[in-house]
């Protein structure tokens, strides 16, 4: 789990008006921080099977977001590419 005070900033780096909490975006970059959080916990602890099977459904569920961004609004997908590195 992201602490409160890191949430917040992905938020407010990521958001696209001032009351923004749900957007795709917003929700893809928490996602991006999730995973990136795990991909280091697995560098220390390999057998952690049950956490690996959670990293494979947020991996699942941010490339959902980023396929709902791309068929309605691909500026918008390319944006949040370029801005969180992910390939693709």
């Amino acid at each position: 789990m992201l602490a409160r005070e890191q949430k917040k900033s992905v938020i407010d780096r990521n958001r696209t008006h001032a009351t923004d909490t749900g957007s795709p975006e917003v929700q893809i970059a928490l996602l991006s921080e999730r995973i990136g959080q795990l991909t280091e916990h697995f560098k220390t602890h390999q057998k952690d099977h049950g956490s690996r099977r959670g990293l494979l459904m947020l991996v699942s569920k941010r490339r959902r977001l980023l396929d709902y961004l791309k068929k309605y609004d691909s500026e918008r997908y390319k944006g949040v590419i370029s801005k969180l590195g992910i390939r693709k």
